[in-house]
């Protein structure tokens, strides 16, 4: 059974697509209300809180050190927040796979995990400050249908242009529309993105542009 007592927030809304806001490591699960309200203010939003503890940081999933991801748990994590989203989403009257997960750094690479692992669930994301969740992906994934935006700083020690390439490769071999808008800044969210991420999530897709933002830094924290 699906355990919907997971500590979260439900807000409803009349209009956009639903969004899953995905913390990053530290965060909880307010801390990306204010850019839900950015994005798409009119949007229902479900925004979960990670329950890994390292130290006094909560996480969506363990790790390993720095960078290296315990790959197993974070299958296992991914499995249960889908199934999550989606009894969360049967509660309130949201259509399976109507959802777009918004995720920040431990939270953008669940989300990839989750489409990976669980592509029913979500028709698209947002991933910021993301790196590679799997480095062997699940054979047999189609992502057909399914857009992501993936932005990330050009000086990123963390999700660098190698991760971003990798993950961009994983992707798109999984038939995904995928669209690269990086920024000068490093692992953080860029504010001169967010009118250009406002238009991706209203339109359902991410078009064939790319585009880099330079100003409106917001600082963040680790993977």
């Amino acid at each position: 059974m699906t355990d919907t007592t997971w500590p979260h927030v439900w807000r409803d809304g009349a209009g956009g697509p639903p969004l899953l806001m995905l913390h990053g490591t530290g965060g909880d699960e307010h801390d990306l209300l204010p850019l839900a309200d950015r994005l798409s203010p009119h949007s229902p939003v479900l925004s979960p809180r990670g329950r890994v503890l390292e130290g006094s940081m909560l996480r969506f999933f363990r790790r390993r050190a720095e960078g290296v991801f315990d790959e197993q748990d974070l299958a296992a994590r991914a499995e249960e927040l889908a199934d999550f989203v989606l009894a969360v989403g049967h509660d309130h009257g949201i259509e399976p796979g109507s959802s777009v997960a918004v995720g920040f750094s431990n939270g953008a690479n669940i989300a990839s995990a989750m489409l990976m692992r669980r592509p029913e669930v979500l028709s698209g994301a947002l991933l910021l400050a993301a790196m590679v969740p799997f480095a062997a992906p699940p054979h047999g994934v189609d992502l057909s249908g399914k857009w992501i935006a993936i932005a990330n700083g050009l000086r990123d020690p963390m999700a660098t242009a190698a991760q971003t390439s990798t993950l961009v490769g994983q992707l798109r071999a999984m038939k995904a529309d995928v669209r690269v808008l990086g920024h000068a800044g490093g692992h953080t969210i860029d504010g001169a993105q967010l009118p250009e991420f406002a238009q991706i999530i209203a339109a359902g897709g991410v078009g064939t542009a790319g585009g880099v933002g330079t100003a409106g830094v917001v600082p963040g924290s680790g993977s």
